[in-house]
């Protein structure tokens, strides 16, 4: 599973080996126990990686035998933002407390199993590994 928590100023990626399911039935409850609100609504979430880091050709190509296997369920899609980036964009669900403000935490998994998929789990971590080596190009880039 593939959990994007989000900030006022930014977002971390995290891959988590719980599955969608028990992560979300533990929010709730925990929501439930601190008296919290909790709305999930499906959506989608968006980042960047640099088209030049190594690793991205191979997601390109994993995604691609995905949908031509006819397995890709529309989880992931890439599209090419410019010479410089390339957007990866993941379907899950968004939960926050119901406020208009945008911090919250989206989840998503690339496996409907309950067992979870080991190509799909392989999948989700590439893409955290991925996005952890833009962090650090985009930090070194910064000082």
């Amino acid at each position: 599973m593939l959990k994007l928590t989000y900030t006022e100023e930014s977002f971390y990626l995290e891959c988590l080996t719980q599955s969608l399911e028990q992560w979300v039935q533990g929010r709730v409850i925990l929501a439930l126990r601190v008296g919290q609100c909790l709305c999930v609504e499906p959506s989608t979430a968006s980042f960047l990686l640099p088209v030049n880091l190594p690793g991205v050709e191979a997601l390109k190509a994993e995604v691609l035998k995905a949908e031509i296997k006819g397995d890709d369920k529309e989880i992931m899609a890439l599209s090419v933002c410019d010479a410089e980036y390339l957007e990866v964009t993941l379907r899950g669900s968004w939960i926050s407390n119901g406020s208009e403000d945008a911090e919250g935490v989206f989840v998503t998994t690339m496996s409907d199993s309950p067992n979870g998929d080991s190509f799909a789990s392989r999948t989700e971590f590439f893409v955290h590994k991925l996005w952890q080596e833009a962090q650090k190009s985009a930090s070194v880039v910064s000082e």
